[in-house]
């Protein structure tokens, strides 16, 4: 089916480039693009293939929008919090573009729903912010014959490769063993860094779709952008790695910790004034704001676990909850069995409440 007036008008300028053409959006027109995570890598991939004339998007992402996330989802704004980032990521890519079809998927990406989700889209890209997704979402790709587009940030470095292309190598074939991952922890990142990776990945997209340019298949893009400098690594194949026949159970996640509400902390000090609140984050972020509780920085508190009473009842907290859930895991398996983690940090309590 020729292009629409409306879709010639509003595509003009990648119709006058030689290597695109009528019939490179045509066949940006008829893909089938599936974005797992609207986070900080989500955003700006999810808004440029839109724009681009991708003709059906799909977002999946069980996750809320949450005060810190705004610095860097630029699809958000402090009216979105709380709500379902597919479900609002989907409302303002739709009225971006009228001209394509955008698909909310709000939920987690888990073991059970990965092949059923991943089979309704020809190419999927991979923006999520945790390990465990990573693994799944590049097995189920494999077992389905789906190109995967990459991408990853950590405080100021980035990421991008293309896997599972041909006789490409995967992700496996990169990051072959899931023990030698970190252990889970919240970790900074720069604001504008989730954006230039998030470009870099559409840009990826655009030329699989539409067969032009040379595709990070194989090479590894790494970046930094403290020094603004980029770097290409060649990496193998690994023939064991494109034969997979289950997803993967048991990969490294967060592990879950006893924890408990804000409201249900404040309904428990009033009724024993015992319980001692801790918060692991830094000075500085005890500064900005807080809870009041008591400052032990998790590096610290994990030298020196002697600081947290043994018997009586302990609330940790960070900033959104995941350097107070590896406080209370490492506690609870030193025989500190009084310890909870505050679900969602400081980030889920609300401004009246915080200094």
């Amino acid at each position: 089916m020729p292009l629409t007036p409306a879709e010639q008008s509003r595509y003009s300028r990648h119709l006058l480039l030689p290597e695109i053409g009528t019939a490179g959006q045509e066949r940006l027109r008829n893909a089938r693009v599936l974005v797992v995570g609207a986070g900080g890598l989500g955003c700006p991939v999810l808004q440029y293939l839109v724009a681009a004339g991708v003709g059906t998007v799909g977002i999946v992402d069980g996750d809320t929008v949450a005060d810190s996330n705004l610095h860097r989802q630029i699809l958000f704004g402090p009216a979105d919090l709380g709500q379902s980032k597919a479900s609002v990521a989907a409302t303002r890519l739709q009225a971006q573009n009228p001209l394509i079809q955008v698909q909310s998927h709000p939920t987690f990406l888990t073991r059970d729903n990965a092949l059923d989700l991943l089979h309704q889209y020809d190419l999927i890209v991979d923006g999520s912010d945790n390990f465990a997704t990573r693994y799944l979402v590049n097995d189920a790709c494999v077992q389905l014959g789906k190109p995967l587009v990459f991408g990853s940030i950590y405080r100021f470095e980035g990421q991008v490769s293309i896997f599972n292309v041909g006789d490409g190598p995967t992700y496996r074939c990169l990051y072959p063993d899931p023990s030698d991952l970190p252990a889970c922890a919240e970790a900074g990142v720069l604001g504008v860094l989730p954006g230039i990776v998030g470009c870099l990945m559409a840009n990826e997209v655009i030329k699989l779709v539409t067969g032009v340019g040379e595709p990070l298949i194989g090479r590894l893009l790494l970046l930094n952008a403290l020094t603004m400098q980029f770097q290409t690594v060649r990496f193998a194949t690994d023939p064991a790695n494109k034969h997979i026949t289950e997803l993967p159970a048991g990969l490294p996640v967060c592990p879950p910790v006893p924890s408990l509400s804000y409201a249900d902390y404040l309904t428990w000090k009033a009724r024993d004034e015992t319980v001692q609140l801790v918060d692991v984050r830094q000075p500085d972020e005890a500064a900005r704001r807080s809870l009041g509780g008591q400052l032990i920085p998790l590096p610290e508190l994990l030298a020196h676990p002697e600081q947290i009473p043994a018997n009586g009842p302990v609330v940790i907290h960070c900033q959104s909850g995941g350097r107070s859930q590896r406080a209370v895991s490492f506690l609870r398996e030193r025989g500190h069995t009084q310890v909870w983690n505050l679900t969602g940090g400081i980030d889920g309590v609300p401004l009246q409440d915080q200094a």
